[in-house]
């Protein structure tokens, strides 16, 4: 099997910041960056294609080669964090400035979590829950799901792990992350139960705290996402079995 490297539209006039995942569509040229090669390795192959002149033109590669990763497009630069290298997480968040076509690295991420989502609020990203990876000295110890929030400011280039009393309200991993009404919006995922979980929640910027939000129709994890305007997009996944649902969520002013 092969992974898909995560394709990034791109156009001249750039919006402020805008979350970016496999499939997002904004108009212009096409960024593709890694993926997993045929032989199951990651890649840190970088693509623009062109699509006036019908072509691919080779970019500066990544610095850390990886697939499943997260991307954000924020001013003139398209960040990408996290992904995996095989089994392991990757922590890795660097930039690629579209304008001077070059990569920056920042401080990676804190802890490492497999399968962990990722949002962009406010300048701000947001690294959320996974698998905990165990430690050099934890040979024998398992994967554990967590709700762990780990929050990197760009205009102070440093992470920050959020309190206890900030962490999310349920343990998941594989699962949907976005932001809605100045919130960061979790959704579905994998946890201690034995089905995909439903539960929805939004960490409020404002109140530093998390809060419960409409759960969704269906249970699924591993799904595609799509941020629009006012609405969340939930697509496809795994429940019992693999899903073609499509569901969103909205949340109102002052909700």
């Amino acid at each position: 099997m092969e992974y898909k490297p995560t394709l990034v539209r791109h156009k001249v006039e750039l919006r402020d910041s805008w979350p970016l995942s496999d499939g997002d569509i904004l108009d212009g040229a096409v960024y593709a960056f890694g993926g997993m090669g045929s032989d199951t390795s990651p890649q840190a192959l970088v693509r623009l294609y062109e699509p006036s002149k019908d072509h691919w033109l080779p970019l500066p590669s990544m610095p850390t080669p990886c697939y499943g990763a997260s991307t954000f497009l924020h001013g003139n630069k398209i960040y990408v964090m996290g992904g995996r290298q095989g089994k392991l997480p990757v922590t890795a968040l660097e930039a690629f400035d579209l304008e001077v076509r070059s990569w920056t690295r920042y401080p990676s991420v804190p802890s490492r979590r497999a399968f962990a989502s990722c949002a962009m609020v406010d300048g701000c990203f947001f690294s959320l829950g996974g698998l905990q990876q165990p430690g050099p000295h934890n040979f024998y110890s398992r994967p554990h799901f967590v709700n762990t929030v780990e929050m990197f400011d760009m205009e102070e280039g440093s992470w920050s792990r959020l309190s206890r009393a900030t962490r999310m309200r349920d343990k998941r991993a594989d699962f949907v992350a976005g932001s809605l009404g100045g919130r960061v919006v979790v959704a579905g995922g994998l946890g201690n139960q034995s089905s995909p979980l439903s539960s929805v929640e939004g960490f409020n910027l404002a109140k530093k705290k998390w809060e419960p939000l409409p759960s969704m129709p269906t249970g699924r994890c591993s799904c595609s996402s799509l941020q629009a305007a006012n609405l969340l997009f939930v697509i496809g996944g795994v429940a019992q079995g693999p899903s073609s649902t499509v569901e969103a969520l909205c949340l109102r002013d002052g909700v």
